[in-house]
């Protein structure tokens, strides 16, 4: 019976407080990516230095957001 009661303790949570939630990326990077993936989408865009077609979703939103980042959008770093 004390095995018992042991785990339940054990596997009671912790209430902690809530944070504050902020935007990591602010609208204007949201809009930013969205023309990207419209350009994309339609064909009509391109890799900056080699200028060859991007096919692959994942660029297109990295290309969105690193052209946010020159505007000055609120956009989290780079994780490099």
């Amino acid at each position: 019976m004390a095995t018992k009661k042991a785990a339940k303790k054990s596997s009671a949570k912790k209430s902690s407080p809530k944070k504050k939630s902020t935007r990591k990326y602010s609208p204007a990077a949201g809009k930013s990516v969205e023309r990207e993936m419209h350009e994309m989408k339609e064909g009509k865009l391109r890799s900056g230095r080699s200028g060859k077609k991007v096919t692959s979703r994942k660029q297109a939103i990295a290309i969105g957001l690193s052209e946010a980042r020159k505007k000055g959008a609120k956009v989290p770093k780079k994780k490099s």
